[in-house]
């Protein structure tokens, strides 16, 4: 197979000319080979009609000299001398015409007769018949004239009184050598016809002027090879050779002779009616060879049909197109199987190569990320490092594969980590995320901030455990406190050497109380804050909304409104439960999600997004589109994360156009078979084609400082992943950018 791989190019690039050529040798190998055959089945068509003409014509010779001395021994005969000599004895013409009549049954000719040098017939066979030759003249037969001349006479007619054919065979009667008379024999060849029957080829006997009076076929008979000349014609209807027969020529079309001496002719077969061939008659075609018979002015004619021929060649143009064509396919198939090796090892490699650059760039990925990564078996044996807690931990992956993992924690916090790994599927969270002290090879320990998560590897169990070393923050909260401690003594002993100061210092020794609380204060926010970090993004926005709804519920309650003033108290509590929702996730961003995928409506999706952004959204007056009909659409999705993560897209786009005066916001839903696909798109600036990638990694953010941490659109990105979706970004063509999420669509009864 692989000797057609040079075969593969050059076909590629001129598979044109190629067809091309192999068209013009499809062309030459079938005319060459019809041509072969054809000259090959006409060569055998001529042997074998040759061989059957030489057949036919030894069978008529020997017919014909059966008959030939007859005449000759008859005009010897003294009674038939006397009934020439003695025309008036009737006694001598009575036995004449018993002895012509047993000698016509002995021999079985047609008839045997005797005429005078006058031509009148003076005694016969057919003496007692009706149709009797006797008294009648046929001194106008050629036959006799050539008798009364001497000369041995054969003669081809149509009887003058039977209207049958028949060979005549004619001898003078002479008696002292004078010719007194002629003794005629004649025959019927009838029976030659009968014995010459081969539906291949039909077999003639013409006379000298080529006029056909024995044929295998019966519309030929009294037919020429060709027209007569007029004399000739008028030469024939005075010897009454044929009657009244029209003499006219067979509907030979066309004639073409061959190198051997025989003529392939074109022949309608068919009576001729008022010079004109019946219609609905088609031509066929024979190969004619003729052969004249010696002394009797005969000529015997085969006609080969060529049917046989054509289908011969039919066949072998047949088989080599055949074989041609199968040849040719099997060179495509070998071709075509080739390429699709070729294409399969192509594309093997690309798929090897793909894997193996897309699993380097995870490594490198995982390798450079700033957290340590574990991999655990279902029993909590370790199966992977990465660089990170390699070098946390000071182990390498090859020495520390298939220990437990409780190896790499302090031992008073084993117990929590080795529960939530053993616990059953139904007992466990989904995530443990605990601060603990890990365990250095050199036994030294220090604080970790440890989240184990479950994932599924090829249908098997897997754990996935995130290190996060975080000494440095420990440090700096010691740090603060001991400041904190520091300023507290500072201000305790600064506070009882200014008790027994003036009472005029005593305003200022109030202000550095004052100062002393802002102090403390700022330190206690300082450890707040760095404790809170990861909330703050996500619970600013549920924050901002409940502030509009308090002054919503203060303005209705001021107008009277208690209905509406308590709706908005309730839609306060649903925000208040909501941030306790979204607590749990914001903090732990790169786990999967706990809650499973429900139904969920659009609208309802859509009416809490806008609850929590109502307030930020009048305030700075941008205008929100949204498509009609959500009612009607249902995705599976977790109600309340879908929620946070349009908040989110929305708050993104406000901020994006702070320096947009006209601020629109497009939201577009378009559903495809299974999945619904929602776009979020501002009239902002967009965002750097250099930063497109980077957009969903935590803490990455073009945002001034104090307006967010970053997370926002990676803890975006994690939940559409755990609810079984996608979310991608990109720049729209017209300005602005567009975030767009895919998720699966819920199929509800009755909503089309």
């Amino acid at each position: 197979m692989n000797s057609l791989g040079p075969l593969i190019q050059p076909w590629r690039k001129h598979r044109l000319l190629i067809t091309l050529m192999a068209t013009i040798a499809f062309v030459l190998i079938v005319g060459q080979t019809a041509s072969l055959s054809r000259k090959q089945a006409m060569d055998t068509l001529q042997t074998r009609s040759q061989a059957d003409l030489s057949r036919y014509v030894l069978s008529l010779q020997q017919k014909l000299d059966r008959y030939n001395k007859l005449p000759s021994l008859l005009s010897t005969h003294s009674l038939l001398q006397d009934v020439l000599r003695k025309p008036g004895n009737a006694a001598a013409r009575s036995a004449a015409n018993v002895y012509l009549e047993y000698v016509s049954n002995t021999v079985e000719a047609a008839d045997v007769y005797l005429m005078d040098s006058q031509g009148i017939t003076a005694a016969a066979s057919n003496w007692a018949e009706p149709r009797s030759f006797v008294g009648q003249n046929y001194s106008f037969r050629p036959y006799f004239q050539d008798a009364i001349e001497g000369r041995p006479g054969r003669y081809f007619a149509l009887g003058t009184m039977s209207l049958r054919r028949g060979y005549y065979f004619s001898y003078p009667v002479s008696v002292r050598d004078e010719i007194i008379g002629v003794v005629v024999v004649k025959i019927d060849l009838n029976e030659i016809e009968d014995d010459w029957s081969d539906p291949a080829q039909h077999i003639l006997v013409t006379d000298e002027d080529g006029v056909v009076f024995i044929s295998t076929q019966e519309q030929w008979k009294f037919r020429t090879l060709k027209p007569l000349e007029p004399q000739d014609m008028q030469r024939i209807v005075d010897s009454l050779r044929y009657g009244d027969r029209e003499l006219h020529a067979l509907e030979i079309i066309e004639r073409k002779r061959r190198q051997d001496g025989s003529q392939l002719i074109t022949l309608i077969d068919g009576k001729r009616i008022d010079n004109a061939a019946l219609d609905g008659i088609s031509p066929n075609q024979y190969l004619l060879q003729s052969r004249m018979m010696p002394d009797s002015g005969l000529n015997v004619v085969i006609l080969a049909s060529t049917r046989e021929v054509s289908k011969q060649v039919f066949n072998a143009v047949v088989l080599a197109s055949f074989v041609y064509v199968a040849l040719g396919l099997l060179v495509l198939f070998l071709l075509a199987r080739e390429r699709i090796k070729r294409e399969r090892e192509r594309f093997k490699q690309h798929r090897t190569a793909a894997l193996e650059e897309n699993e380097s760039r995870i490594r490198a990925i995982i390798d450079n990320t700033q957290a340590g990564l574990i991999t655990l078996d279902d029993k909590g044996r370790i199966e992977s490092l990465n660089t990170t807690a390699e070098r946390l931990f000071g182990y390498s992956e090859e020495h520390i594969r298939q220990e437990y993992f409780s190896i790499l924690v302090c031992y008073r916090d084993r117990r929590v980590c080795w529960e939530h790994i053993t616990a059953s599927d139904e007992t466990r969270e989904s995530e443990l995320f605990i601060e603990a002290y890990g365990c250095r090879k050199n036994g030294s320990n220090f604080p970790i901030e440890l989240i184990i998560g479950q994932m599924q590897v090829g249908g098997v169990k897997r754990f996935i455990v995130t290190i996060h070393d975080i000494t440095e923050r420990k440090l700096y909260e010691q740090e603060l406190q001991r400041a904190r401690d520091e300023l507290e003594s500072r201000v305790e002993s600064r506070t009882a050497d200014l008790t027994c100061a003036n009472e005029k210092l005593i305003e200022e020794v109030e202000q550095h109380r004052n100062t002393q609380n802002e102090l403390i204060q700022t330190a206690k926010l300082a450890v707040l804050g760095q404790m809170s970090a990861g909330i703050n993004h996500e619970l600013n926005q549920p924050l901002t909304a409940i502030r509009a709804y308090a002054d919503n519920a203060r303005a209705f309650l001021n107008m009277g409104k208690t209905e509406v003033a308590a709706s908005n108290l309730d839609e306060i509590g649903g925000l208040t439960e909501r941030m306790a929702k979204i607590i749990h996730p914001l903090k732990e961003f790169s786990r999967k999600s706990s809650g499973q995928p429900e139904t969920v409506c659009l609208q309802a999706v859509r009416d809490g997004a806008m609850s929590i952004m109502y307030g930020r959204l009048n305030k700075q007056g941008a205008e929100i589109s949204w498509p009609p009909h959500l009612e009607k659409i249902y995705v599976m999705a977790d109600m309340v994360r879908l929620e946070q993560v349009i908040v989110n897209l929305i708050s993104n786009a406000l901020q994006a156009m702070d320096e947009v005066e006209h601020k629109r916001i497009e939201i577009d839903v378009q559903q495809q078979s299974d999945t619904l696909t929602i776009r979020v798109r501002d009239f902002g600036p967009g965002i750097p084609a250099d930063e497109l990638g980077r957009v969903f990694e935590p803490f990455f953010t073009t945002k001034q400082a104090g307006q967010g941490l970053g997370l926002g659109l990676s803890i975006s990105h994690r939940i559409i992943e755990n609810l079984n979706g996608r979310l991608s970004v990109a720049n729209h063509l017209e300005g602005g950018a567009i975030f767009i999420i895919e998720l699966p669509l819920a199929q509800v009864a009755g909503i089309e």
